[in-house]
């Protein structure tokens, strides 16, 4: 993907991610499907980062950006838990994966640039 449509995406994913989060209390089965789709085009998006051309610093902070991707995919799975009725996540037990996948997403936000920027630098 060039570097355009990987940011469209990402912003979409984003968006479709606090849509369905925020909302899920109050339309569930809408906002689980909201969620989902967000959630896959955000993992898309950090999946196929290129990581070679950086040092060892960067490509373990991309390794936990990419895991907590894989929360956010886990919340999905933990949301349709609850809205269908099966398994045994029938609780509020995404909000507990949610709040991990953000905290990854949120360190390595602010963590990345600035080690992309000492590397540059050298």
């Amino acid at each position: 993907m060039n570097k355009r449509l990987r940011n469209i995406v990402f912003k979409c994913g984003a968006f479709f991610l606090l849509v369905g989060a925020a909302g899920y209390p109050l339309y569930d089965k809408l906002c689980f499907y909201v969620y989902t789709v967000g959630a896959f085009l955000l993992a898309a998006v950090q999946f196929s980062n290129n990581t070679r051309e950086h040092g060892i610093v960067v490509r373990r902070l991309y390794g936990q950006q990419q895991l907590g991707a894989f929360f956010l995919l886990m919340v999905a799975l933990f949301m349709s838990m609850q809205t269908f009725h099966y398994g045994f996540a029938r609780r509020n037990e995404w909000l507990v994966a949610l709040a991990v996948a953000c905290v990854l997403q949120l360190y390595t936000a602010f963590r990345i640039p600035v080690e992309i920027e000492k590397e540059q630098k050298k």
